[in-house]
């Protein structure tokens, strides 16, 4: 597997301060993608044990709220082995940090044994190709309608797909709700 980029400082992926990894490879191409240079599977840099264990590293320090992975697309059958053995790593040092995914795919189409693991792992998953005619730019953690921000745990808890939900629109994440 190859990287775009990592950021370990990242606001914009997920709540919290973050540490994200943007895996290369997509045979999606959304229309207008905002970073088509991830679909070729050997952009950026090789995804080596090294650089996995300052990842990991990165993840240690008491701020980070937790891993976001996005791409590229993490869910490509060529990515999914070293996803998975990220993130089954990440979820044992770490069982305290959360743990998001973007994925071009839709929940339902992840069936593999492999994205099924990939799914157990994660904590939120946002799920959906990006559409451009239903770009919305007033969307939290995504690019257009149709997606979804899916969390798992609850998911998993109700046996449907069940929207995550941070109380940010009422206010709560900074303590200003009135009821």
């Amino acid at each position: 597997m190859y990287y775009a980029a990592i950021k370990t400082l990242d606001i914009a992926n997920g709540p919290g301060l973050r540490t994200t990894l943007f895996v290369s490879g997509c045979t999606r191409h959304c229309k207008e993608c905002f970073q088509p240079q991830t679909w070729d599977f050997q952009y950026g840099e090789p995804f080596t044990p090294e650089v996995r264990q300052q990842l990991l590293d990165s993840l240690a320090p008491e701020h980070i709220a937790g891993l976001t992975l996005l791409g590229g697309e993490p869910f490509e059958p060529q990515n999914q082995p070293e996803v998975a053995e990220l993130l089954k790593l990440a979820k044992q040092r770490y069982p305290h940090k959360s743990y998001w995914a973007f994925t071009g795919y839709t929940l339902e189409e992840l069936t593999s044994p492999l994205a099924q693991e990939i799914l157990s792992y994660l904590d939120v998953l946002v799920d959906g190709p990006f559409e451009v005619e239903k770009k919305d730019l007033s969307l939290r953690f995504r690019g257009s309608s149709n997606q979804r921000i899916i969390d798992l745990n609850k998911t998993r808890h109700n046996g449907i797909p069940t929207l995550w939900d941070d109380g940010y629109r009422r206010g709560e994440i900074y303590g200003t709700s009135k009821g």
